[in-house]
């Protein structure tokens, strides 16, 4: 079940999505719990009468972890909030530390009676040095947080964004998409995606192609600044993204360094 959080905006498209796995039998993984919005945290207690088992956060991003702490005070048994403590270099309002940090590689199950419902935590650095992507092994569904949006690219903002590890990351969910059968991805933000295989070598293309233009653009202005680059590298992304997307140039130029590619900045 997916429910969409009222936040809707710029950067969040239509809301966050926050998925719930599981069956009154079982009880529910409730996966990135949204802002600390009482609606939506209401509604995701409703849905799932309570019966919460484990509340699971793909990163420490504001849309996403803030809700985890009144949704788990709102259940009779408290589950534990799961995900990965945020980095060193994170932004200060993204702080957040959970109950147990999620290793790749675990496996979290729900089982009643013959019914279970497994999830395998997949570590996906790149938008967020915390972020982690889950597996819906009986499904084949792969939740892929903000790793891989509906409808536009995600935002790799550094020091705690990484632009080496988000490619390198995608490059992993490709080859889990061919090991576990993934036939859709839900992502946080934005409508269930097919074709798995093609949604992900068309983010790693895109991904490339820019960093080509920015690499051509600090090639025509090898002492401009920033912004002279973003104008150059950016032409085809209305004006008011810019703020944004100067972050990801900067993710990209912090790449090219790591190649040994001049980008002197004035």
């Amino acid at each position: 079940m997916r429910l969409t959080a009222s936040n809707s905006g710029l950067m969040t498209g239509p809301g966050t999505n926050s998925y719930i796995v599981g069956t009154m039998a079982t009880g529910f993984i409730v996966i990135d719990p949204g802002p600390d919005d009482q609606a939506h945290l209401q509604r995701i207690f409703a849905a799932t009468g309570g019966a919460i088992r484990m509340i699971v956060c793909t990163h420490s991003h504001v849309d996403h972890a803030p809700g985890a702490r009144p949704l788990q005070s709102m259940c009779p048994h408290k589950p534990p909030v799961l995900g990965r403590s945020a980095g060193p270099a994170d932004r200060a309002s993204h702080h957040f530390v959970p109950d147990r940090e999620l290793l790749d590689g675990d496996v979290l199950t729900l089982a009643h009676d013959g019914e279970t419902h497994r999830l395998l935590v997949v570590s996906t650095p790149g938008h967020a040095s915390n972020h982690v992507c889950l597996v819906l092994l009986e499904d084949g569904l792969l939740f892929s947080g903000d790793h891989i949006l509906n409808g536009s690219t995600t935002i790799i903002d550094p020091p705690d964004g990484n632009m080496t590890a988000y490619l390198t990351s995608l490059d992993r969910l490709n080859a889990i998409c061919t090991e576990r059968d993934i036939d859709f991805i839900l992502p946080a933000h934005g409508y269930v995606l097919d074709r798995p295989h093609d949604q992900i070598a068309r983010l790693k293309a895109h991904r490339l192609a820019r960093e080509a233009k920015i690499a051509g653009a600090v090639k025509a202005l090898p002492t401009g600044s920033i912004d002279d680059w973003l104008r150059l590298a950016y032409t085809d992304v209305p004006e008011r993204l810019w703020p944004a997307a100067s972050r990801s140039l900067l993710a990209h130029l912090e790449r090219l360094d790591e190649q040994g590619r001049p980008t002197s900045q004035a």
